[in-house]
């Protein structure tokens, strides 16, 4: 198989790595919180990167679960004071972490291979430049174990505590009242998307990893009254958007990760106005 295919084969299992854990976000109102703790990750990446001498080390996704961890319990703590609500503690939180992880990007660790285009939108080719061989035999980048490894555990994670989800996202009361743990599972869905959005970040980066999680789940939204539809409609999408992105991203020379995440926005934007006119059109018209 050519490198080309294997890296059409890693957008695709990254694409969909990320979109699952979305859909939970999305049911709960927390797309944003996507952004906070992909953008809080890099100071606990550039660290595992110094420390192990590799962006790709699995130390990386330990550092990066760290500090995802410290942007949902911070912003816990600041919301518990009564002095910031909604977004506002999230907003604190995640630029100074952001900000912590430039500063030692740029000064103390500037020896740490990480780019600023990777910290923003990675780079899919880099990510799967490095083969796996086992023998004589190719079994493609290592990178894509790394995400299919996520790939399972995200699988694992969502069929395992479907049912508690399900009715944490919809009625978070009745949950609480019926014994499950809903702030912990809370934590613990947190901690799921910090590992899929380290995992991700060679591919996607900082800003991308955000379409990638969330777009498809919210055009599933759009289109299914069910969470079965919108698994069966996110992973659909998903598949469909990362291999026209990318073949579209290659013909053009152009950033893969950008590719998939520009062409979410035209089918986002394309529902969006198809849900609108179907709308107008099923509503009786009056006088």
């Amino acid at each position: 198989m050519t490198f080309v295919l294997w890296v059409m084969i890693l957008a695709i299992v990254t694409a969909v790595t990320c979109a699952l854990p979305g859909i939970w976000l999305v049911l709960r109102k927390q797309s944003m919180l996507t952004d906070a703790i992909s953008h809080a990750v890099l100071p606990g990446i550039v660290i595992a990167a110094v420390a192990t001498g590799t962006i790709q080390s699995p130390w990386s996704i330990v550092g990066a679960a760290v500090m995802g961890t410290v942007v949902v319990l911070g912003a816990e703590l600041l919301e518990s004071t009564g002095l910031v609500s909604g977004d506002g503690p999230q907003g604190l939180v995640f630029p100074a972490l952001f900000s912590i992880g430039v500063l030692l990007l740029s000064t103390r660790f500037s020896g740490v291979q990480i780019t600023e285009s990777a910290v923003l939108v990675g780079d899919l080719n880099l990510a799967a430049f490095l083969p796996l061989k086992i023998g004589n035999t190719l079994l493609g980048p290592q990178y894509l174990w790394v995400m299919a490894g996520v790939l399972v555990l995200n699988v694992v994670y969502l069929t395992v505590l479907h049912t508690r989800l399900k009715l944490i996202a919809f009625d978070p009361e009745l949950a609480q009242t019926m014994g499950i743990p809903v702030k912990r599972l809370g934590h613990l869905t947190m901690l799921v998307v910090s590992v899929t959005i380290t995992a991700a970040f060679n591919a996607a980066g900082a800003v991308l990893v955000m379409a990638l999680m969330i777009v498809p789940a919210a055009i599933a939204q759009l289109l299914s009254h069910s969470i079965h539809g919108m698994y069966l409609i996110t992973v659909g999408v998903t598949v469909a958007c990362s291999v026209v992105g990318f073949w579209a991203a290659y013909a053009l020379d152009a950033s893969t990760s950008s590719g998939l995440a520009f062409f979410y926005g035209i089918v986002y934007l394309a529902v969006v106005a198809a849900t609108v006119i179907m709308r107008k059109l099923r509503t009786p018209r009056t006088g």
